[in-house]
């Protein structure tokens, strides 16, 4: 199946029940509940759930009894090693309701439902591609899923009814609906969220005993590698476990890459040892432009410059007031600290055409501008 965008048609009227209230669940919850849909919670550990509801994100699944006709759609947020336990449970326990999951590997949980012999034209297995570092339902927002990726990848027996259903929750969540079968999106995520998670985590773990004032020379550069790395351990043994096959594919790839740099720089004086680190460099300067840009849209080429600021409230602020003022659109933002100093270096991108206007419209005002 070819993958396409839409934005979802139609919206839920609910109930919604969701099966498991930590950061997607009690988002889902949030999200839905701003619509004035209702949303009943369910969830092993209490503590969860009880935060789920004082939050807002529903209310507890023992008061959906006062709702004739159960539930219009279940959506099962559990962990991906019982989401298929859970699946097969709730299809059974509501024959009126559409289920879907939003596991973040979908083929093996298809193939485990179909084994089981479940009826999959209710069923519709989902991921929404939107996170943060922090977890549980006090790091739930409504709006973790605006114009986010919400892959549906339906099984062929899914109807249509439920299809559509599945896309109504991703729409009224005001994400951008994209479809996928079961193994394109594992392949493609093995690539796009798997792998960078083994390498930020694999990189990061070289920090480990690292002195304190080595990593006070610590930039940019490293935080934004590191960053995901503060992903929590115990989902990310079932996600990779789940994807295995997919991702040790790849990882076969990156160490063939690896041996070839490591056999580069025992010998960096080698007759072409620098052509080969060149070409290496090259080769990730041509990857990384196949990422999509602003929007989604092509990638784009933008001009960078760095402003200093003081490390006080208002600055920030002020600078992007002034920017406006000029006339100037930022495509990209971002912050950095200048070490032992009391001054903030804010890097942004603008369209190149405008770059050299926004240094001397900037330095005019007085500010301090860096190229």
């Amino acid at each position: 199946m070819s993958a396409f965008h839409t934005h979802g048609r139609g919206h839920l009227d609910g109930p919604v029940v969701i099966f498991g209230t930590g950061l997607l669940g009690a988002s889902i919850g949030l999200g839905l509940r701003g619509r004035g849909v209702p949303v009943f919670l369910s969830d092993p550990s209490p503590t969860n759930q009880a935060v789920a509801v004082d939050i807002g994100a529903g209310r507890p699944l023992g008061e959906l009894a006062a709702h004739d006709g159960g539930p219009q759609l279940v959506v099962v947020a559990a962990p991906p090693d019982v989401t298929a336990d859970v699946v097969e449970r709730a299809l059974g326990e509501y024959p009126g309701a559409v289920v879907v999951d939003i596991a973040s590997v979908k083929a093996g949980i298809q193939a485990e439902l179909r084994s089981r012999g479940v009826d999959l034209s209710r069923y519709v297995g989902t991921h929404p591609m939107a996170g943060r570092e922090k977890s549980g339902p006090v790091a739930a927002r409504g709006e973790l899923f605006t114009s986010m990726p919400w892959v549906l990848c339906p099984s062929a027996e899914s109807s249509g009814d439920a299809l559509q259903t599945a896309r109504s929750l991703a729409g009224d969540l005001g994400a951008i609906v994209t479809q996928f079968s079961a193994e394109e999106h594992d392949e493609a995520v093995a690539l796009v969220s798997h792998l960078p998670q083994v390498m930020s985590s694999l990189l990061a773990s070289r920090l480990q005993g690292t002195p304190l004032h080595a990593l006070s020379l610590a930039g940019n550069g490293l935080r934004d590698t590191t960053r995901i790395a503060a992903s929590d351990p115990t989902l990310w043994v079932q996600i990779l476990g789940s994807n295995a096959g997919k991702i040790v594919e790849i990882l076969y790839g990156v160490r063939e890459d690896l041996n070839r740099l490591i056999g580069t720089l025992e010998d960096p004086l080698a007759p072409g040892a620098r052509l080969d680190l060149a070409q290496l460099m090259s080769e990730g300067n041509a990857g990384q432009a196949r990422v999509p840009g602003k929007h989604g849209g092509p990638p784009q080429a933008y001009s960078w410059l760095t402003v200093l600021v003081d490390d006080k409230p208002g600055q920030i602020a002020q600078l992007l007031t002034e920017i406006g003022e000029i006339g100037v659109n930022v495509e990209d933002l971002r912050l950095d600290h200048s070490s032992g100093q009391n001054v903030g270096m804010v890097e942004l991108s603008v369209l190149p055409n405008k770059h050299d206007l926004l240094i001397e419209a900037l330095s005019d005002r007085g500010w301090r501008v860096l190229q």
